[in-house]
């Protein structure tokens, strides 16, 4: 299988199975424990590996959020703690996630050795969040490990993705009412949204880059290693599609 197969392939459960933990109502009761309101806990943890900086670098490193409800998360979240702190938070809770969600059926650690393989060798160039996750101290239990690094690879084709529609010349806002409308109220996009059918070719287009981007990391895997980093995904994503 080839590192662009390989990308276009394990693109669901990259994807998905991270977003799940992140769409799990638990983990906002566990924010509102911590002192965060709504999506405060989500701006906050996921941007607090960027450090105390402004909002506008996370608008910059989301990308897909409209920058309007980033200013706002980013400003409530100040006075709760200490970005690094809340940045601890957020894998805790994924941690804490994959150990209660996850099957036993899988084989853990062999998935999290080879995402880790691909961890560690990719660079870090235009992918800030990537950068930041890869920092944060791993858990040790293999399910926990697993999501921890296939979060920072989610991290790393979304930077890729970013990059990829900007380049073929759609706003981020298009990009969304094409692949995911559902997700634009919860991003803060406002309507009225734009048409999507005048947009797919070029959705398309960013796809297909984003495929081959992110495939050169997988080019670190042999070609039997990222077969099996496939089949354990496909099987992944399965165990926890309900």
């Amino acid at each position: 299988m080839t590192p662009e197969q390989a990308s276009h392939e394990t693109r669901e459960a990259i994807v998905r199975v991270p977003g799940k933990f992140m769409a799990d109502p638990a983990t906002y009761v566990r924010g509102a424990e911590l002192g965060f309101e709504g999506l405060d806990f989500y701006v906050a943890g996921r941007g607090g590996v960027l450090g105390e900086t402004t909002a506008g670098v996370v608008v910059a490193a989301f990308v897909f959020f409209a920058p309007a409800v980033v200013h706002e998360s980013w400003a409530r979240s100040a006075s709760v703690m200490p970005r690094a702190q809340a940045a601890r938070e957020w894998a805790a809770v994924a941690r804490a996630w994959a150990m209660a969600h996850f099957p036993d059926e899988v084989d853990w650690s062999t998935l999290a050795a080879l995402l880790g393989r691909v961890v560690d060798a990719a660079p870090v160039a235009g992918a800030p969040l990537f950068a930041g996750w890869r920092a944060l101290d791993e858990p040790e239990e293999p399910k926990a490990l697993a999501l921890h690094r296939l979060n920072a690879l989610r991290e790393l084709r979304g930077a890729l993705h970013g990059a990829a529609v900007l380049t073929v010349g759609l706003a981020p806002v298009e990009a969304i009412v094409v692949r995911s409308p559902a997700r634009l109220p919860i991003s803060g996009w406002p309507e009225p949204y734009p048409d999507p059918k005048p947009l797919h070719e070029r959705w398309a287009l960013a796809e297909a880059r984003t495929d081959r981007m992110f495939g050169r990391h997988l080019a670190v895997l042999d070609d039997g290693e990222r077969s099996l980093l496939v089949d354990l995904l496909v099987d992944l994503v399965g165990s926890v599609a309900t």
